[in-house]
């Protein structure tokens, strides 16, 4: 029995789509005003890994994920480059684009922009101003936050509480300080559309709800993001939505934690950020989808060099066991039993990490099977599958041709514990032992020396 972490109501519920065995998925997507950094990465690979463990559990799924190809980001850094808000855009999206296919990431089966969606969003847009959920004032329009009853009830806040916030404009064309903006007015020189309530562009959050409607239905399965977006952006969705449409909008929402850098977020505007194109030219494809699959998806990752060294030396030992050459002999290891246990860990809220480890215990199992001279290819064609089908690893290249820089730190770690160890600093020693341990590095000492292996 599958079961998912609601952040709505804060607990591993069953998970039951609307209808049985469809599932429809939203995943908030990217603003491209600039390259795809490895934050992007943690969030888009835990949501691929959740899609791709739904349709190997036979569920057949809707994914849709919004381009946002239009904010003031876009309009800033287009106008420092002297280009249109339109190439700019389309420049990222498509580098966006292949980042995800270097990676492994399946496409959305829908990827709709917001400057395409303009009369579906001025459609929601008077259908609360209609209601009364919304008002227009100075050429913007607002919806009315305290009209919401439950307004609050994803991210758990009290509405007497809050307090207009970094991304919740403030100001006097407000009837209340707590309201947000769904539709701005243009101010001079920036994109603009026609509407009711004259020249303007979307706001932030009404996309979203305007593109997982068109797209999805009123009610959709699953909705995921960051947890950053919790508050406003998706709070913000649900009462759009809902009030629009006088129906629940999602069923269970997703969220993964984030990537830190230094015991902060890694982000844009702190300008600590390392690409996805960075990352993968040094250490892999494989190597970031491990590193991210290492922790939960609803827990932060820590980025450091010695995590992604360490994937990428468990990506190599994963393809030299997939690659590895049968004897022919009668095969005696049972693999099902390590499905089902692979199962059992994805089946809990997706917990990869206790599912890697599973995959690579029995990784562990065919090793010594081939090393007794068993035969393993049943065993060997499960192993693959489930990398490859479930965790997205394509684990075909050799990790030793990319990794000279690993092969280097190696090398010096050994230095340094073989100086410990002339010193006779015991203690030391060990430390670096156990850190090569960690980076997935078997050493041995002999009369000749220290020697070192994969593994």
């Amino acid at each position: 029995m599958l079961k998912l972490y609601n952040t709505l109501t804060r607990r591993k519920e069953e998970f039951k789509p609307l209808k049985d065995k469809e599932v429809t998925m939203y995943v908030c997507g990217v603003t491209p005003y600039d390259d795809a950094h490895i934050g992007h990465a943690m969030s888009y690979i835990h949501f691929d890994v959740i899609r791709r463990y739904l349709k190997y559990r036979d569920y057949s799924v809707k994914c849709v994920q919004n381009v946002t190809d239009i904010d003031d980001k876009i309009i800033e850094r287009a106008a420092k480059k002297g280009v249109s808000t339109s190439e700019l855009a389309g420049e990222y999206t498509e580098n966006y684009a292949r980042d995800m296919a270097v990676l492994n990431v399946l496409p959305a089966d829908a990827s709709p922009k917001a400057t395409e969606e303009i009369p579906k969003i001025l459609e929601m847009v008077k259908g609360l101003v209609d209601k009364g959920y919304a008002y227009p004032s100075q050429g913007s329009v607002y919806f009315r936050v305290r009209r919401m009853a439950d307004y609050g009830k994803l991210s758990h806040r009290n509405l007497d509480q809050m307090k207009a916030g970094a991304r919740i404009e403030s100001g006097s064309e407000k009837e209340d300080p707590l309201d947000f903006v769904i539709w701005k007015g243009a101010k001079a020189g920036e994109p603009f559309w026609d509407s009711p309530w004259g020249h303007g562009r979307p706001g932030w959050h009404i996309e979203c709800s305007a593109m997982a409607t068109r797209y999805l239905g009123e009610t959709i399965d699953i909705h995921g993001g960051g947890q950053d977006l919790i508050f406003p952006h998706h709070e913000n969705e649900i009462a759009q939505s809902e009030c629009f449409s006088g129906k629940p909008f999602v069923r269970y929402w997703l969220h993964n934690g984030l990537l830190q850098l230094d015991d902060e977020k890694m982000s844009k505007s702190l300008g600590n950020l390392i690409t996805i194109k960075q990352a993968v030219k040094e250490y892999g494809a494989d190597a970031l989808r491990l590193f991210v699959l290492n922790s939960h998806y609803r827990s932060p990752i820590k980025y450091s060099k010695e995590s992604l060294q360490a994937a990428q030396v468990s990506a190599e030992r994963l393809r030299r066991v997939i690659q590895r050459e049968d004897s022919g002999a009668e095969e005696a290891l049972n693999a099902t039993t390590y499905k089902e246990q692979l199962e059992r860990a994805l089946d809990d809220d997706f917990n990869a990490p206790k599912a890697m480890g599973v995959l690579f215990e029995l990784a562990r199992e065919i090793n010594q099977a081939a090393d007794e001279g068993q035969g393993f290819t049943k065993a060997q064609a499960i192993l693959s599958g489930l990398a490859r089908d479930i965790f997205g690893l394509r684990l075909e290249e050799s990790v030793t041709d990319i990794s000279a820089e690993l092969e280097k730190e190696v090398n010096r770690l050994i230095a340094r514990r073989n100086r410990c160890r002339q010193e006779k600093n015991w203690q030391q020693a060990d430390e670096i032992r156990d850190k090569l341990a960690r980076m997935g590095v078997s050493i041995e000492d002999s009369s000749g020396g220290t020697s070192w292996r994969l593994g």
